[in-house]
């Protein structure tokens, strides 16, 4: 029962995520739920992703996010075995910004 509770709890999180409209609002909704410190670490993350998806090297991505080496190989591992939805989002997120250029 508690792990249904938990995944429930999850699932409406995540859904609530999903009725953002706008950049501006999903940028305020994380600002009020995330530490200060968690949306940095959030953010850092997803910028290391993009230079790992970009063949960038570890001393470049160290040097541009100050990410720790650690930090750079969690993020990898995730690129190269997680569920494979970050790697998505990032080619999603680049479809978009061509998209937009070009129009």
């Amino acid at each position: 029962m508690k792990k249904d509770f938990q995944k429930t709890r999850k699932e409406d999180m995540y859904k609530a995520i999903l009725q953002l409209e706008t950049l501006e609002e999903c940028m305020d909704f994380f600002h009020d739920i995330c530490a200060e410190t968690e949306l940095r670490s959030i953010e850092q993350r997803f910028e290391v992703a993009g230079m790992l998806s970009q063949n960038k090297v570890y001393s470049d991505i160290m040097a541009k996010t100050s990410a720790s080496t650690a930090t750079i190989s969690r993020v990898n591992r995730v690129l190269n075995g997680g569920t494979g939805m970050l790697e998505r989002a990032l080619l999603r997120l680049q479809e978009s910004e061509q998209n937009a250029t070009e129009n």
